[in-house]
């Protein structure tokens, strides 16, 4: 046992810092591969990557923070450096906790994000990659994204990135008495089909799965068409404005989709990208994507931002709730080696005792039953003094103790295993002095 558990780093790439292409440089395959790739690194011993239409993020746990951000150096090789946020052990708990709460989406409050963390944290676990720090972080962040929701009025009136994207078609083209096409039955694709039906003339849906796009036809408010995904072209030149938002590794609007449009106005939330950067040469065809939201979302953003203030504030709260849960973990596991190796001192001298008496049944169980009294008591106030040392980062108490009840703790003869980057950074110069000195 040492007195590091481990470190979280973490890495975030978003459309509020990168421009489309970076960020599609930084998408993976699908969450679980990518927690897959980053738990194939040999330091890496949990891993969490989110992935959505406006952000790609990572998270590692390793022992130490230079192994942690090795890993992720790897993973967004591709991400200009200038766009890639680092975090480090307890920006990575803030951040994922901001991340849910929606301080942190290019639509401030939306609740979308909540369930794409709830997503990421699934396929993380499938992937074999939540253990003990992440299990705690990830899900205290999903908390605290359900608190701010309903405690606060950071959604009230909420947008989604899909809603907006319409928003963005009224104001540059207008909605009224037009056909609109949305291209992806998701989550996304279904917000922008609500968001259009009371305002188009008809609507068009197309989806990779014919079932999915039926059901999205069914369930919006308007005399919905379901289009053929083969049939796209034909869908195109039907409608004056379209929304894409599929999950397809490759582009879905080629330039010979759209060749035959004329006028159409297309609005890409996709990530990657749906639509291939040639249609933008196309006479007529006008394509906006992320960035082009951003006049959108600061309204938003400004709107929310009182609700926003207090959100902060539980996030602050929270977070000290969370560093204080993991000190008084980090106390147990101290407290643990305390008591095994009392336990290890008392069976054997209770055996050497009971070997040279001649005690029937009933008194060897008064003779176990002493020692384990004489144990508890004796080992009480040192519980109560370890558990209080970790509240308050007291290194040196931690560490004399791990020396003196854990066999393993510093067996190498030279002052035991190096302790990690993250908690060296806590402790006070004079402390961290005199461990080494140890």
């Amino acid at each position: 046992m040492t007195v590091g558990t481990g470190v979280i780093s973490g890495a975030s790439v978003d459309i509020d810092r990168a421009t489309v292409d970076e960020l599609e440089a930084a998408t993976v395959e699908s969450q679980r591969a990518g927690v897959e790739r980053l738990l194939s690194v040999p330091a890496v011993e949990e891993a969490y990557v989110l992935q959505t239409c406006n952000r790609v993020e990572a998270y590692v746990v390793t022992g130490d923070g230079p192994d942690g951000r090795a890993a992720l150096t790897a993973f967004f090789e591709d991400v200009p450096s200038d766009v890639l946020v680092e975090l480090g052990h307890e920006e990575s708990l803030r951040h994922l906790m901001r991340v849910a709460a929606g301080l942190e989406s290019l639509v401030v409050g939306e609740d979308q994000i909540l369930g794409q963390v709830g997503d990421a944290y699934e396929d993380a676990r499938a992937a074999g990659g939540v253990g003990r720090l992440l299990e705690e972080g990830v899900t205290k962040a999903i908390h605290v994204g359900e608190r701010a929701r309903t405690e606060t009025a950071i959604n009230e009136g909420s947008v989604s990135l899909a809603s907006a994207a319409v928003s963005l078609a009224d104001e540059e083209v207008g909605l009224d008495g037009t056909a609109a096409l949305v291209v992806g039955a998701g989550e996304m694709g279904r917000l922008a089909a609500q968001s259009l039906a009371p305002r188009v003339d008809r609507l068009h849906v197309a989806n990779r799965t014919a079932e999915r796009a039926e059901h999205l036809a069914e369930t919006v408010d308007a005399d919905a068409t379901v289009v053929d995904l083969a049939d796209l072209d034909e869908a195109v030149e039907r409608a004056e404005v379209v929304v894409t938002a599929t999950g397809a590794a490759d582009h879905v609007f080629e330039k010979s989709t759209v060749a035959g449009a004329g006028e159409t106005f297309v609005v890409d939330i996709a990530q990657p990208r749906d639509v291939e950067p040639t249609v933008t040469e196309l006479p007529g065809v006008t394509v906006r994507d992320l960035d082009a939201l951003q006049t959108v979302t600061d309204e938003n953003r400004a709107q929310r931002a009182e609700a926003a203030t207090v959100v902060e504030e539980m996030i602050d709260v929270e977070f000290d709730h969370l560093l204080a849960q993991y000190k008084r973990k980090r106390a147990d596991r101290v407290i643990s080696a305390m008591y095994e190796s009392a336990e290890r001192v008392k069976a054997q001298e209770v055996e050497r005792a009971l070997d040279e008496a001649d005690f029937d049944a009933d008194q060897r169980e008064v003779v176990e039953a002493m020692a384990d009294a004489v144990v508890n008591q004796l080992l009480a106030a040192p519980t109560k003094s370890l558990r209080d040392a970790a509240e308050e980062d007291d290194w040196s108490t931690i560490n004399t103790a791990l020396q003196l009840f854990d066999p393993e703790f510093g067996e190498d003869g030279e002052g035991g295993e190096e302790i990690p980057e993250h908690l060296r950074d806590q402790m006070p110069d004079a402390v961290f002095d005199q461990l080494s000195d140890d």
